[in-house]
């Protein structure tokens, strides 16, 4: 997702081109936003701390395996699509029209889930792209920063991407 107005965060992590504000309580991780480029900021709990070293190995290594307390979100049908996204492994894709049969729905309704994922990332809808390689949209966007986050992330775990 990306940044909300007025959004704490209780860390912010740096990547290549783009940041990852860490929203979460004491016990549960409970969003991630897409950020413009800036400082980090420290963590300032012990869990914003171990979100922070996991969303760092991932962007030290594409194939680091998530293991966050997610707090349970999203209607059933996003649980459902963000549990078949969560299934295709690092350096590979599925389109929004394969995740649509598998569920039984419509493309565009998979898409509208992918947009309202709230842990981007540990839930990878960046791996999820258009039917013929396009990449299709990102975090409800069509265009700008967030699709060339979602270029960032898949040629980081090796996928090539048209778009």
């Amino acid at each position: 997702m990306q940044a909300r107005p007025n959004q704490t965060y209780q860390a912010i992590v740096a990547a290549p081109g783009f940041c990852l504000g860490v929203q979460c309580d004491s016990d549960e991780i409970t969003g991630i936003d897409f950020l413009e480029p800036r400082p980090e900021v420290a963590a300032a709990t012990p869990l914003a701390a171990e979100a922070v070293r996991q969303l760092k190995a991932y962007i030290a290594d594409p194939g680091f395996a998530f293991g966050l307390p997610l707090r349970p979100a999203g209607t059933t049908f996003q649980r459902r699509v963000w549990e078949q996204i969560s299934a295709i492994p690092t350096g590979q894709t599925n389109t929004y029209g394969e995740v649509a049969k598998n569920l039984k729905n419509a493309p565009r309704a998979v898409g509208q889930a992918c947009g309202s994922n709230p842990y981007p990332i540990v839930v990878p809808c960046h791996r999820v792209v258009a039917t013929g390689g396009g990449l299709g949209g990102f975090a409800r966007e069509r265009g700008g920063f967030l699709l060339d986050v979602k270029r960032w992330l898949l040629k980081h775990e090796g996928i090539g991407a048209a778009g």
